[in-house]
């Protein structure tokens, strides 16, 4: 027996015991335990902060409009810089700025600690988001290099079940911190996991492959960033003052003439941050949307359920937090166990069939839901949702990462966040206007003297100021026509959630479907299937 052996991240080795049996040497696992600690902190702090406002209002003697920046900011820096950090991982090795932005995401968190003033709470929450760009930029690529075969697909299976977890998790831990302790906790929690993840990252991630020889593209870098700044800023925007709004119009078109300009720096530059021609690519095509319509189907729609159960039904943060864990346990639980079983089989079934489930979620939620419908009849969609997030999450990663060269995953991962981010900014505001609609139409049929307001102070979690505001006699009223009016409105969300959700299964599944596809040339090594041996010359 020997007293040491070469161990590779991802690579299972049998292993000798004292006893002389032999084993798994789970050693192998440390990689994807490091990389979903990243996963966990950056995906957590997207809804950690929502149920801390009141209490940072008070202790900052801010607003709350002030403080929605907290949150707008975190989610505007992401959006528009993380394709442009996959290409600078690309150049400069996936493991190094990955290991950058846990640094940067560390820092940031202590700085939101200790912020005196709201102006250096808002700073820090958008360097925080410049460090979860580069994290994720860089998880699929290292999950790549780390694991190979089956194991892949577990690996990809429990970071698709720790991402699915973490949205639900963010508000219960917010809860917990904020009412036990305080809310600066909520970002000095992050720095122990961050100790940890950095310790781990030095020791067992591997970059597998040489980083792109070439120039960065800072044109091109610009131009997406300013496109994604200012379309992900503009639904923000529409989601706070309506769609009637200018800014929001001047926003997106400012995004659309950002884009045009970046195609052109793009088809001009010779070391372009993005390969335009895999948009010739039906399947990377399809893998996109599907990013961009998944999130907008499974997780937007539950910003105004929320709304529902604290401001209208009078629940606690924590109680409300809670509503959503059937989906994080049933998402958690479908992409862990069935990760492993899914390696190699078709992804357009796989994909299309989540996003099925999740369709199908929304359309049960929205015909359970009703005037007297409290929480439990959420639970049935929920779990539907679970499934179809289960289940499509993990392989839109590994997907996505096979139609490239292993040396662009960080271009691969950049584009594929970058809709799920947008997908997600949308599809709030695109329910939030279903909501109010809805809203406004219900309090017009019961006589609201102003249902148009109203309806738009219920979207915004001001029914109890609303309510006290009216006279003894009209309080009862105003109360139940509240409470139907945004039931209605939240049913009509996971209606149009629904229908979405089952349209993008059709259309991505069509997409995806098997066949010859124009590929880059560059990258068409990557889409050979890895049983076909290279061609040799003849």
């Amino acid at each position: 027996m020997t007293d040491h052996q070469t161990w590779h991240p991802g690579r299972s080795r049998p292993i000798t015991t004292l006893a002389g049996n032999t084993g798994i040497d789970m050693r192998k696992w440390l990689p994807l335990i490091t990389v979903c600690l990243g996963t966990f902190m950056l995906l957590i702090d997207v809804t950690i902060v929502n149920v801390a406002l009141p209490d940072m209002v008070g202790d900052l003697d801010a607003s709350f409009g002030a403080l929605q920046w907290v949150i707008d900011a975190y989610a505007l820096a992401p959006a528009a810089l993380v394709l442009g950090a996959g290409s600078i991982a690309d150049r400069f090795g996936h493991r190094r700025i990955y290991v950058g932005g846990l640094a940067v995401f560390a820092i940031s968190s202590l700085v939101c600690g200790l912020a005196p003033g709201t102006g250096v709470l808002i700073a820090a929450r958008a360097v925080q988001g410049i460090g979860a760009a580069a994290m994720f930029a860089t998880t699929f690529a290292l999950l790549n290099s780390a694991y190979t075969g089956r194991d892949r697909g577990s690996a990809y299976g429990v970071w698709g079940a720790v991402a699915g977890a973490s949205a639900a998790v963010g508000p219960i831990l917010g809860g917990l911190l904020t009412e036990g302790v305080s809310w600066r906790w909520i970002f000095f929690v992050n720095l122990p996991v961050s100790a940890v993840a950095m310790g781990l990252c030095v020791r067992v991630l591997v970059d597998a492959h040489t980083p792109v020889k070439g120039r960065l593209d800072p044109a091109g870098m610009v131009g997406f960033t300013v496109a994604a700044a200012a379309a992900t800023y503009g639904l923000i925007r529409a989601n706070e003052d309506g769609w009637s709004d200018a800014g929001v119009w001047w926003l997106l078109a400012a995004s659309v003439l950002a884009v045009a300009a970046f195609v052109v720096i793009e088809l001009r530059s010779e070391h372009a941050m993005f390969d335009l021609a895999l948009l010739r690519n039906r399947s990377f095509v399809g893998v996109l949307l599907a990013g961009f319509l998944l999130t907008f189907a499974a997780f937007a729609a539950f910003s105004y359920t929320s709304i529902w159960l604290q401001s209208v039904r009078g629940m606690s943060p924590i109680g409300a937090g809670l509503t959503g864990l059937p989906m994080s346990i049933v998402a958690f639980g479908v992409s862990a166990v069935l990760g492993r079983m899914l390696h190699g089989r078709r992804p357009d079934l796989v994909i299309g069939g989540g996003l099925l489930f999740v369709g199908a979620g929304g359309l049960v939620t929205a015909a359970l839901l009703h005037g007297s419908a409290g929480w439990p009849a959420l639970v049935p969609g929920f779990a539907l949702v679970g499934v179809g997030v289960g289940l499509a999450t993990p392989i839109l990663g590994s997907v996505s990462m096979s139609l490239v060269s292993a040396q662009r995953g960080g271009m691969a991962a950049g584009a594929v966040n970058t809709t799920r981010q947008l997908g997600f900014a949308f599809g709030i505001a695109a329910l939030g206007s279903v909501f109010t609609a809805r809203a406004r139409e219900d309090l017009a049929g019961r006589g609201v003297a102003d249902p148009a307001g109203t309806a738009h102070m219920i979207a915004g979690g001001q029914t109890p100021g609303l309510v006290r505001a009216a006279g003894p006699e009209g309080r009862a009223f105003l109360d139940g026509a509240a409470h139907h009016a945004a039931v209605a409105g939240v049913q009509s969300t996971y209606l149009v959630a629904g229908v979405v959700g089952v349209l993008a299964a059709g259309l991505v599944t069509f997409l995806m479907r098997p066949g010859p596809t124009p590929t880059p040339a560059a990258d068409r090594a990557a889409t050979r299937p890895a049983r076909e041996p290279a061609a040799t010359p003849s």
